[in-house]
């Protein structure tokens, strides 16, 4: 389980740690002209990130005493979306990036089509993992499970915000409708993180409620602390081009707000997403904790 005594930093650096462990064992290279293709699924999965979505997951589920191998594998599952995610938002016909995490990204240290399959391959990787009875021998648990990462990733979730961020591009978008975009785009995948280890507890879904206002909450802090990085943030400590958004011409929580009024919308939500953990004690100190950290990150 996590332990209250488990500071951030140990704890952000020993899930770094399993999550690569885990895509380690389960991503082996093979001697067939696949080698390529997993070679790709490697180079975008291990070694970089944050890993806040399997953090999230098993500080969740550690507060439910859930073995932490079934919630590191649950963890591996959301960042095998994120990691998806990444290489397809990459990709010249979406965002045309040349790096992520300080190096060159999946389609140009590869090639495009070895990039798509990388992504595609991630995708179903996910749901593989979640399905396995190593994650849980209770089929409703593996189905909850499925249910509520195909929901995070889909028209409800993650794809859905991204083609309204693609439709930022040539539409000006309210506040509301910034929120709402970024809610679906980041904030859905890291509802689920904290959904998916409560669902691991056995935790009801009513029961599941304040801890998804508090990752609701963490996820739009999230993102206005990511708007702030693109706005004055430094691309060496991000590993990224920023400012991307301005050049765009895109509506953001900076633009919208100005810096001032988003970082202190970003720390009210902060103040908001520790207030949905009154019920629990020390052993949601972790997540408090996450909650602090996603505005006081430099990258």
């Amino acid at each position: 389980m996590v332990h209250a005594t488990d500071t951030l930093p140990a704890a952000l650096e020993r899930i770094a740690q399993e999550v690569d462990c885990c895509f380690d064992a389960l991503l082996p290279i093979p001697s067939d002209p696949r080698r390529q293709l997993v070679e790709a699924m490697r180079y975008a999965a291990i070694g970089g990130g944050k890993r806040m979505r399997p953090l999230l997951c098993v500080a969740t589920a550690g507060m439910f005493d859930v073995h932490r191998d079934v919630s590191v594998k649950v963890g591996c599952a959301l960042e095998s979306i994120h990691v998806y995610s990444l290489i397809h938002d990459d990709l010249p016909c979406m965002d045309d990036d040349e790096l992520r995490h300080g190096k060159l990204t999946t389609h140009r240290a590869f090639d495009e089509a070895t990039a798509v399959l990388a992504g595609d391959a991630l995708h179903a990787l996910a749901f593989e993992i979640l399905g396995s009875h190593d994650i849980s021998d209770d089929p409703v648990t593996r189905s909850d499970l499925v249910s509520a990462l195909a929901r995070a990733s889909g028209l409800a979730g993650m794809a859905g915000g991204q083609m309204m961020d693609i439709a930022a591009e040539h539409q000006i978008f309210d506040l509301p409708t910034v929120t709402r975009l970024q809610q679906l785009k980041t904030g859905a995948l890291l509802t689920a993180s904290v959904e998916m280890g409560a669902i691991l507890g056995r935790v009801s879904s009513e029961a599941r409620k304040p801890l998804r206002m508090y990752a609701r909450d963490v996820g739009l802090a999230f993102q206005i602390a990511d708007d702030l990085l693109d706005h004055e943030g430094d691309e060496h400590l991000a590993g990224k081009a920023l400012r991307k958004d301005a050049l765009a011409g895109k509506a953001t929580f900076v633009s919208l707000l100005g810096p001032a009024r988003a970082r202190d919308q970003a720390q009210a939500l902060v103040e908001q997403a520790i207030a949905h953990l009154a019920d629990h004690g020390p052993e949601a100190d972790l997540l408090r904790d996450v909650a602090r950290f996603t505005i006081a990150r430099k990258k």
